[in-house]
């Protein structure tokens, strides 16, 4: 290989910064301000912002969801209490949320296992079967007849008969 090039050949690309060229040796009174309005205005607040932001998070909660309390059920309430009334109800619709998500993160798992096995499906995925069929099963009895416009008075009223027949059942069969 040859060592020089041919630099007609091979052309270097201009830059694109161009060049500053001063022609005269007084200061940039554009600088000067710049400089200024960091140190006297930008600073001081980005420093205080900063500064506050760290204060406030201190007690900040990483977590994606609002952790609630629990809450005391109907049952537990005193009569004429409206706000545990209250509470209560919306303790069981939080519950009642959950509880549908359960069933349906179960029927997904069951729907994957499915997929997966294909025609093995009956025997790869009987605990799968077994859960979902269990998960359902306590889904129903809880929420079953309770329809859309269902609250945690109907519901408690609904395990109260249910508990009522066990009994009465049990006492049957004695």
């Amino acid at each position: 290989m040859p060592e020089d090039h041919d630099w007609e050949a091979y052309k270097v690309p201009p830059t694109r910064t161009p060049v500053s060229e001063r022609a005269t040796s007084v200061p940039n009174p554009i600088d000067y301000f710049q400089t200024a309005f960091h140190y006297v205005l930008d600073a001081p607040v980005t420093f205080i912002r900063g500064w506050i932001e760290r204060w406030q998070n201190k007690d900040k909660f990483y977590y994606y969801h609002q952790k609630f309390r629990r809450v005391p059920d109907l049952s537990q309430c005193l009569e004429g209490d409206y706000l545990c009334y209250y509470e209560a109800e919306a303790q069981w619709r939080r519950d009642r949320m959950v509880d549908q998500e359960i069933v349906e993160i179960i029927r997904e798992r069951m729907a994957a296992c499915k997929q997966r096995e294909g025609p093995n499906q009956f025997q790869n995925c009987a605990k799968e079967m077994e859960l979902l069929a269990q998960v359902t099963k306590a889904y129903q009895d809880r929420y079953g007849d309770l329809g859309y416009h269902g609250n945690a008075r109907t519901c408690l009223m609904k395990q109260k008969h249910r508990m009522m027949e066990e009994r009465k059942a049990a006492q049957e069969n004695q």
